[in-house]
């Protein structure tokens, strides 16, 4: 794939000229609604054979090579060029192309958002998923779990090679409540009833893991909760299945807030074979308009996370989603969650340009709707992404997963598909 960022005048049929594919492949890979019309600012996909570049206005062979880390003697050779002072603007230069690094990848998907459509998305995207989280079985207070309408969803995890994940949550009407989990922590009888349950449930529906989502557990129950981890670990795993865990984004192992201070990832990091770190919501429905998943934020976490837990243990979370905040931001007042391609309707609706904050790598813009009031959108991008995708490569970690399923981003998937290998398990 080619990531092409609109101009003012560019249409499709330029584009097709300039990349040589058609217009509908890019219609295609794009998901336009609306082919005559395109956002400036907006980033598409290109999904052109090989790797290219398209000379720009300043630009040098010697930058260009010094950008791809190649030398300039390759770029020559590969296109012919005749006189390397002398490249003309918009020329598609041929880069070599690049091995691609097997990763692992996953989603959560939470059924009672998705409905009928859950099975159909997870046919849709299954080929380019290692893991799927089905959010989720809620323990209660008396050690029962809730139950959970997943059987068409495992039927399409089963046939397209994804490798259904258990969670298990101590939700409780709609919220994480640190009580509950204490609860549990501080009785081994409930501890044994859960996971009693759990592994039932998982051996009687071919589940391949448990995934532990336990949040807001607070600083009481950091050492209970390794305990508990420690516990699930001897049950489940001689059994031959896989044992992760969803924690909070932290940056340092004294980070307060009861959000983070249950979370003990080098304890948790020893147990588990796998985490599942939640590397977004910086920008969330309730708060200020931002970034949903600034880079820079991401990076400080997974630098702190790699160096407390084996990189090969550490999935980063991506999110499938973004924010429409209405201004002015006043505590109490909700974002709506958007698509990504929601978005880029937004736009186009109220024809405004797509901007993209290079600092925190994520595409934003502000509009006024039909009854005067202004807002302001956050959401993600083929450029978000693939910073995102390089940060996996930079770290070397075992891979990525997103929350959640049901988001359409068309681009999101393409990209996965030209950046890695996907490993299967099943």
């Amino acid at each position: 794939m080619q990531i092409h960022v609109v101009k003012s005048g560019d249409t499709l049929w330029n584009l097709s000229r300039i990349y040589k594919v058609s217009t509908q492949a890019i219609i295609e890979a794009n998901g336009l609604t609306d082919p005559n019309y395109l956002v400036r600012g907006q980033a598409l996909v290109i999904p052109v054979t090989g790797q290219y570049h398209i000379v720009k206005s300043g630009e040098t062979l010697y930058k260009i090579a010094q950008q791809y880390g190649i030398s300039i003697q390759t770029l020559v050779q590969m296109n012919n060029i005749k006189n390397p002072n002398n490249i003309p603007l918009g020329f598609r230069l041929i880069l070599p192309t690049k091995s691609k690094p097997s990763i692992y990848t996953g989603s959560y998907i939470d059924p009672k958002m998705t409905g009928t459509r859950s099975a159909k998305l997870v046919e849709k995207v299954g080929k380019d998923l290692t893991y799927l989280n089905l959010f989720s079985y809620q323990v209660q207070r008396d050690g029962d779990l809730t139950s959970l309408d997943d059987g068409s969803i495992l039927n399409a995890a089963r046939q397209n090679k994804v490798a259904p994940l258990l969670v298990l949550t101590n939700l409780e009407n709609g919220q994480f409540k640190t009580d509950l989990a204490t609860i549990l922590f501080t009785n081994e009888q409930l501890q044994d009833r859960v996971l009693d349950q759990a592994l039932e449930i998982m051996q009687l529906k071919g589940y391949r893991g448990l995934d532990v989502d336990f949040e807001y557990l607070g600083a009481e129950n950091r050492e209970l909760y390794v305990r508990f981890l420690e516990k699930a670990a001897r049950r489940i795993k001689p059994l031959g299945y896989s044992l992760s865990v969803a924690v909070a984004p932290k940056i340092s192992g004294e980070q307060s807030g009861v959000l983070y201070e249950g979370h003990d990832y080098q304890g948790i990091g020893k147990i588990v074979d796998f985490m599942f770190i939640m590397t977004y919501e910086w920008g969330w429905s309730g708060g200020k308009p931002m970034a949903v998943a600034p880079l820079n934020q991401v990076r400080r976490v997974i630098s702190y996370a790699v160096s407390v837990v084996p990189r090969e243990k550490i999935m980063m979370g991506i999110p499938l989603y973004g924010y429409d905040w209405t201004l002015p931001y006043t505590p109490g007042k909700w974002a709506k969650s958007i698509s990504p391609q929601r978005a880029l309707e937004l736009a186009q609706t109220y024809n405004v340009s797509i901007q993209y904050d290079t600092g925190v790598q994520a595409p934003w813009f502000r509009y006024h709707d039909e009854k005067g009031n202004e807002h302001e959108v956050w959401f993600e991008d083929a450029r978000s992404i693939a910073e995102k995708f390089n940060l996996v490569k930079e770290f070397k970690l075992r891979g990525f997963y997103y929350w959640v399923l049901g988001h359409e981003f068309p681009q999101n998937w393409l990209l996965i598909e030209d950046n890695f290998v996907v490993k299967k398990i099943v």
